[in-house]
């Protein structure tokens, strides 16, 4: 998907919302581990409940590739049930040199055709580049996360008093563009959004921590808007595990279409 086609969509829906499909067989609906496949039938009720209100979808791969190869035949499932012109995010983390990340590029662009991949940089340019090869495909780069350790090597300064993440947006954003790049920036660190936001001013930002781990969507978007939105604000448990009886499906609806209704006045007062 084009960042053309991204913002389409997030003007068509008055949405940037992202669902996380972190599905844990243990929170799932109890009716559900009955079936052939209990993950498959979770996504696609959350899918179909949800797909009027969000513009991406994003499975942490984890979830799935524990399972083996039943896992990988939930996660090709649930990818081809999402519908088209829905932004997907394989949120896999990987991060490797050569040829490897090249085969991991493959994996998530081509045999699974995602329209993004979460990256670690640490090892570099050579473990980010050869996933911007892919005409249409993104990645999206850790750049300021919202987990505790986050603080073990992100913040640390250099000789000149600059941050370790801030070095990371600056080197990462000469290999790639605002067309094929995102960076994932933490909810919980709100102010430090808008320093992010001042070195990569046109990209776009993946957003966890909204909700559940809380992050204010108010914040976000006062720190990290820009011109065409330039956010998918990501949440998970909040809306998959809005309730785990028989109506879960209708309560994640409900729970997205909270968060929508939140975005549409914010698209509003911004002027999209």
């Amino acid at each position: 998907m084009t960042r053309h086609e991204l913002i389409e969509q997030i003007r068509a829906k008055k949405s940037f919302l992202c669902v996380g499909l972190d599905t844990d067989l243990n929170k799932i609906p109890k009716h559900l581990l009955e079936t052939e496949d209990p993950i498959f039938e979770f996504n696609k009720a959350i899918i179909d409940a949800t797909k009027d209100f969000c513009v991406a979808y994003k499975p942490n791969i984890a979830f799935y590739e524990q399972y083996g190869e039943k896992g990988w035949a939930s996660l090709e499932k649930t990818l081809n049930y999402i519908p088209k012109n829905i932004f997907t995010i394989a949120d896999a983390k990987r991060g490797d040199i050569g040829n490897t990340s090249t085969y991991y590029a493959k994996t998530f662009f081509e045999y699974l055709p995602f329209d993004s991949v979460t990256i670690a940089p640490y090892m570099g340019e050579d473990s980010v580049t050869p996933f911007l090869d892919f005409p249409g495909k993104w990645a999206i780069v850790l750049a300021l996360t919202s987990n505790k350790g986050a603080m073990d090597f992100q913040i640390i300064k250099d000789e000149n008093g600059e941050e370790f993440f801030k070095s990371v947006l600056r080197k990462t954003s000469t290999w790639g563009n605002p067309e094929n790049m995102m960076y994932v920036v933490g909810a919980t660190r709100a102010e430090q959004i808008g320093e992010v936001r001042a070195i990569v001013p046109d990209s776009f930002f993946l957003v966890p921590g909204v909700g559940a781990q809380g992050g204010s969507l108010e914040d976000v978007c006062q720190y990290g808007w820009n011109k065409d939105c330039g956010l998918l604000v990501n949440s998970s448990r909040a809306i998959l595990y809005a309730s785990n009886g028989e109506n879960f499906a209708q309560k994640a609806r409900e729970e997205a279409q909270k968060v929508q209704t939140e975005m549409a006045n914010i698209l509003i007062e911004k002027g999209l």
